[in-house]
């Protein structure tokens, strides 16, 4: 099964392939969270949610592996680096109390996926603490494990978390194809700019398509099978 992308075709084979929804968290995406707290508009990241859960309901009802992460920290901060606690001028700083509870503590509500995408029970969720999805976590051996050898990525943000992930996958041998509509940035200009990256050269980090070429291979997959 093929996906049309940028720059050629993406071979989709279900099995050996897991949708990963990076951070969609209400720390990010809600106002109130640490997204906001750095001057951020939020609102900029509303626009993928809705393509975003039709990808997720058609990747459930094809039986594949549904992985979620979400960036965040022990309550002791242990594991948050000075250099990032730090960084910048926000008006709370990571494990301050905000509207939502501590911000990007792992555990409180801010730190939680926002309901339009909640995990299903037997979806795994890995807890990061920084930026990708292999630094620090489980998540290169669950993907062993499960015999997983491509990701369909979506989530946010496209040129820090998104990407990040993309380039550690792609150091790893993992084939990723970014799915344009179901990542988003808060600056507009870095998110075509990240999603260019990913395709330029032959598709040196990955493949970049639509959510609508990817539905449709799932569909033309249903009817096949």
């Amino acid at each position: 099964m093929q996906v049309e992308a940028d720059p050629y075709p993406f071979e989709l084979d279900l099995a050996t392939t897991a949708l990963v929804i990076i951070d969609m968290q209400r720390d990010f995406v809600e106002p109130g969270g640490f997204g906001e707290t750095l001057g951020n508009d939020v609102s900029l990241l509303q626009s993928v949610v809705p393509p975003l859960r039709k990808v997720l309901a058609a990747c459930r009802t094809a039986g594949m592996t549904v992985i979620h992460t979400r960036e965040g920290h022990v309550p002791d901060l242990s594991d948050c680096p000075p250099a990032k606690l730090h960084r910048g001028a926000p008006s709370l700083r990571i494990g301050d109390p905000g509207p939502k509870g501590r911000i990007l503590v792992r555990g409180e509500y801010g730190h939680d996926i926002i309901d339009d995408l909640a995990p299903l029970p037997d979806e795994l969720v890995i807890d990061k603490p920084g930026k990708g999805s292999f630094h620090g976590t489980s998540f290169g051996a669950e993907l062993e494990a499960r015999g997983i050898t491509r990701l369909v990525v979506t989530g946010v943000t496209t040129e820090v978390c998104v990407h990040t992930t993309v380039r550690e996958a792609n150091d790893r041998g993992y084939e990723c194809l970014v799915l344009s509509d179901c990542t988003g940035s808060y600056f507009p200009a870095f998110h075509e700019a990240g999603l260019a990256m990913i395709a330029a050269q032959g598709g040196i980090f990955g493949w970049v398509a639509p959510s609508g070429a990817f539905l449709s291979a799932l569909a033309l997959q249903e009817v096949a099978s």
